[in-house]
């Protein structure tokens, strides 16, 4: 429900505040005052292409707010998708700059035209001679069909449902994408993993190879000092061993003439003795060295293998190597795992859209038990509403289970033709804008006790009717009120007699410019302006008790 308005700087407006009520709202006023023009602001609110041309003032910027009351009308959904905060009090603004540039808000979050277009859908239907009406929109069509069936509940759950369908359909097709580019590379996983398998790898190989392959590669050279060092130990004249143990008997003479020489001498015996072993060991390992080209050639292939590996995979060790050959196995066994999890959704999903299709089935069965009542009580107000030879026919159609989608598989279209002897055609086709206005106010009191209902703003609903016409079509507004906010544009007085809340709009002049005001009229100010509409600018005494009449009536 749209509580509060608020204009500055737009078209002929300087500045405009108006509060609504939450029923009947009638505005009526001088001609060329500005009451299409707030129509015009509330359209640029909502989401309307904005025009430089609309600043009142070129020096300033042009604000439009619109307060909402969006309790009922089911919106959380919506607020989150686009993330935005909801609030039961709901504040749209729309800005434009001296340059041309548009700025629109949600509760003060910045967001595109489109958001907000969506959003104003959603609050306001504004149905005007030069609008393009929600009633000739299919989406919109099924849902006054849905709200007549008291689909609500089942509509919200069917959504709820196919919602989560549609996410798992997607996370399937995901799925299926990944295993199949998986399994048409799972040769080459297996070929890279068993390359690495079959190799054997062990982590701390390659520097024990390394070095043995420095071993073998160098014997003759390793024999060669073995041999030298020997024989400085144990050969020749100044042989290290004879000398150590001629030193030894050097110092045996004396050790008893002086206190530190027996400690030198077991020190020196101690290192003999370790020489000898060491030389003894030296021998040893002269010996076991030999050629070996055999072992030698195995040491080379095997580092031929770690080294091509390394370089295939772009790593330095063995570890990594590794490594890889455990990731190649994982994701061997993620095919074998995601093949597996594709026929669990697949299962899953076979059940969910079978589930689906009887919801779905449902829905359309209850459309179809609404629709002969539906379209019997719509001829029976057009003719009430001054249009007695109007015909008006719901086709539906049920289409194909491949063609499920969020609101079932039905598919809705309003014939119209407001002549006899005419075949009803899609009312965009055939219907004028004062016909859309009169049948879709017909639709919506029908439907008024159904279901909650965006605010319905009528501009001139009144073109080519009048008299006892314009009676009913007042009558039927006024129901309609009841439950869901009006507010008309109006020039005839009998339904500028049924407001709740009556704006009257029109021009000051000050200081050489003119200035749109609006004020609420009530009592006998509000009769004054009920009898110029009846008999013009100077109202004569029966007018006045024609418009006391139909006031009070």
């Amino acid at each position: 429900m749209l509580h509060r308005l608020s204009i500055k700087n737009y078209a002929i407006i300087e500045r405009l505040d108006i509060e609504f009520c939450e029923r009947m709202n009638i505005i009526t006023g001088e001609t060329g005052a500005g009451k299409s023009i707030l129509l015009g602001a509330l359209g640029m609110i909502l989401g309307e292409r904005a025009d430089i041309k609309v600043l009142y003032n070129a020096e300033e910027k042009c604000v439009l707010e619109a307060h909402f009351d969006v309790t009922g009308y089911d919106l959380q959904n919506f607020f989150v998708e686009k993330e935005l905060d909801y609030e039961a009090h709901t504040i749209v603004r729309r800005e434009m700059n001296q340059s041309g540039k548009s700025r629109a808000f949600i509760n003060d979050t910045p967001v595109t035209l489109s958001i907000l277009k969506e959003l104003g859908e959603k609050l306001v239907n504004l149905h005007s001679q030069h609008e393009t009406l929600d009633l000739t929109k299919a989406g919109f069509q099924l849902a006054i069909i849905d709200s007549l069936a008291k689909n609500r509940a089942a509509l919200t759950d069917y959504r709820e449902k196919f919602s989560t369908y549609k996410k798992e359909l997607k996370k399937l097709e995901a799925l299926t994408e990944q295993n199949k580019q998986a399994s048409a590379e799972l040769d080459y996983l297996q070929f890279q993993r068993n390359e690495l398998a079959e190799a054997k790898l062990k982590a701390d190989e390659l520097e024990q190879l390394e070095t043995e392959q420095g071993t073998l590669s160098n014997v003759e050279e390793i024999k060669r000092s073995l041999e030298n060092a020997i024989r400085m130990m144990n050969e020749g004249e100044y042989a290290l061993l004879d000398q150590l143990n001629e030193i030894q008997t050097q110092l045996k003479g004396v050790k008893n003439l002086h206190k530190d020489i027996l400690s030198y001498s077991e020190r020196l015996h101690s290192s003999y003795e370790e020489l000898k072993d060491i030389s003894n060991e030296l021998e040893n390992l002269q010996e076991n060295t030999a050629l070996d080209p055999e072992r030698l050639e195995e040491v080379k292939e095997r580092l031929d293998i770690i080294y091509r590996l390394q370089k295939k995979h772009s790593v330095n060790t063995i570890e990594e190597l590794l490594q890889i050959e455990q990731d190649l196995q994982e994701r061997i066994e993620g095919v074998d795992n995601s093949s597996a999890e594709i026929e669990r959704l697949q299962s899953k999903l076979k059940d969910r859209l079978k589930e689906l299709l009887q919801m779905a089935n449902q829905l359309h069965h209850n459309r179809e038990k609404v629709l002969r009542e539906f379209q019997n009580n719509v001829v029976v107000l057009l003719g009430k509403v001054g249009m007695p030879n109007a015909s008006f026919k719901v086709d539906i159609r049920k289409l194909p289970t491949d063609h499920l989608g969020e609101k079932g598989l039905t598919e809705i279209n309003f014939l119209f033709s407001a002549n006899k002897g005419f075949t009803p055609l899609e009312m965009k086709e055939v219907a004028s804008g004062g016909e859309l206005s009169r049948l879709m106010l017909c639709i919506k009191s029908l439907v008024a006790d159904a279901d909650a209902l965006p605010t319905m703003i009528f501009d001139e609903i009144d073109a080519g009717i009048s008299g006892g016409t314009a009676l009913k079509v007042g009558e039927i507004m006024k129901k309609l009120s009841r439950h869901h906010q009006i507010i008309s544009i109006t020039h005839l007085p009998q339904i500028a007699r049924t407001a709740d809340r009556h704006l009257y709009v029109f021009k000051e002049i000050k200081e050489a410019r003119t200035y749109t005001r609006i004020k609420e009229i009530t009592g006998e100010e509000r009769i004054l302006e009920i009898a110029k509409m009846l008999s013009g600018e100077q109202p004569t005494e029966a007018a006045m008790a024609n418009a006391r009449e139909l006031v009070e009536g």
